[in-house]
């Protein structure tokens, strides 16, 4: 099998588990929105597949999910989400790509996308409120991008390093 048919078979896999795992996370009602479920497989994507890959998946994701079970809301949560989502495929493809094969590596990239994706999704926001004319303020920032995220961004840190190195081991990364 080609590499580039082997990654679009991860591409594939890696949205499907972005559009099952919601309902995972689910069943825990206090945080299971907050574990940010649909980011685990794009930050996979785009460590495995190399960031054409995860910023397609982290793109069509969001607004897929939309479309067949209704959330996130299309406008502005999915549409934001979907910027947001194809940031971390993109970053987290991108510099794992570029920066030397080393476990720290892993780290810088996922964090680096966490925030890039931040603070893409806090600017899409903001454009869709001036669109629909509402507002988004600094504070709705702050709460949906940091306060509110803290157990997914916790979860993200510790799981998808560990994900990424036991499929570096297995030889499953395909991001060159």
């Amino acid at each position: 099998m080609s590499k580039s048919t082997k990654k679009l078979c991860y591409a594939a896999v890696c949205l499907a588990l972005a559009l099952v795992l919601p309902f995972l996370t689910g069943q825990i009602p206090q945080i299971g929105q907050a574990l940010s479920p649909m980011h685990i497989p794009v930050f996979l994507c785009g460590f495995l597949c190399g960031w054409p890959w995860g910023i397609a998946v982290g793109f069509i994701a969001p607004l897929l999910r939309s479309v067949l079970f209704g959330m996130p809301a299309i406008f502005p949560g999915a549409c934001a989400m979907a910027f947001e989502l194809a940031t971390y495929g993109f970053v987290s493809g991108i510099l794992y790509k570029r920066l030397p094969d080393k476990t720290w590596s892993i780290y810088v990239a996922l964090i680096a996308a966490m925030i890039c994706g931040r603070i893409v999704w806090g600017i899409a926001r903001y454009i869709f409120a001036g669109l629909s004319g509402s507002t988004f303020p600094m504070s709705a920032f702050i709460a949906g991008a940091v306060t509110n995220a803290i157990p997914g961004i916790i979860l993200h840190i510790v799981l998808v390093p560990i994900l990424i190195m036991a499929m570096k081991k297995a030889h499953l990364v395909l991001n060159d």
